[in-house]
């Protein structure tokens, strides 16, 4: 009975409304569209007006970064410490140029490369770098009367060996490099010369480790560990080997570096004493 009563008020309410086709069908197209928009962006429905809200918040953030007077205001600052700090680096490579050509420029003299000279140049570059306003070349002048140019057009093998040792003397309290390589450094010397080369080589090697491949005995005998290499023919090919050298042995090679293969007691008794006593034990 209740039932019927209940079915009954609701047949005389329906009879009563007035239902706006319009209306349904605006009320049915926007449903349509709101269960698509679910589908679309794999949320459900309730979850949409949070997910506008984010969007929102998002654009707003997007356009403040988008804000082009900011972002030029940004690009000024950062120009302005960059040249800032750029000028200061111009200004101590001015200050420093000359006193580092100067000082290399005299470790040549004792370097078999007399009359030589060494300049740094420095050139203003054409778009300001990450290296600063200008470009910095070495120039060097391998004899006196020559015209400086760029060390690697004008310099050969040995020289440019010679020319990195002054370098690396020179500045050996600033690098950071613990190992350094010298091939054939003493290429066209002798005498006096090659005994500057291997004072200057040991006086690197008190605070880092220096190699250094050479023809001289007097360049060797500066070293506190050597290595022999040696080639031989095996079959139609050719072997390299390298073996250490101790004691007595050290005396031998650099005896042969003097005299040859055949050894003779003046030369092993001039190795000897190029050595030293206290060379014939190397430092660990």
């Amino acid at each position: 009975a209740q039932a019927e009563d209940a079915a009954h008020s609701l047949g005389a309410y329906l009879r009563k409304t007035d239902l706006d086709p319009a209306r349904l069908a605006q009320l049915d197209e926007r449903m349509s569209l709101w269960m698509s928009l679910s589908r679309r962006y794999k949320r459900a429905p309730v979850e949409l007006p949070g997910l506008l809200v984010s969007w929102r918040q998002e654009m707003t953030r997007l356009d403040a970064a988008a804000d082009l007077a900011a972002v030029e205001g940004a690009e000024k600052k950062a120009g302005d410490a960059y040249m800032a700090e750029a000028r200061s680096l111009s200004r101590a490579r001015a200050k420093a140029a000359p006193q580092l050509a100067k000082a290399i420029t005299l470790s040549m003299q004792g370097l078999g490369m007399q009359g030589g000279r060494f300049e740094v140049a420095l050139e203003k570059a054409e778009q300001p770098t990450a290296s600063g306003l200008e470009e910095v070349a070495f120039l060097v002048a391998g004899h006196a009367g020559s015209t400086p140019r760029p060390v690697g057009k004008v310099a050969s093998g040995g020289e440019l060996s010679r020319i990195a040792l002054a370098i690396a003397v020179t500045t050996s309290q600033l690098g950071t490099a613990q190992t350094l390589i010298f091939d054939e450094v003493d290429a066209g010397v002798g005498g006096a010369v090659a005994e500057t080369v291997g004072r200057l080589m040991k006086q690197l090697g008190r605070d880092r480790q220096v190699l250094a491949v050479t023809h001289l005995p007097q360049v060797a005998a500066c070293a506190d560990h050597h290595l022999v290499v040696a080639k031989q023919s095996v079959g139609a090919t050719v072997a390299s080997s390298v073996a250490a050298v101790q004691g007595e042995q050290r005396v031998a090679e650099v005896a042969r570096m003097l005299g040859g293969e055949r050894l003779s007691g003046t030369t092993l008794a001039h190795a000897k004493e190029m050595l030293g006593e206290g060379n014939l034990n190397p430092r660990p």
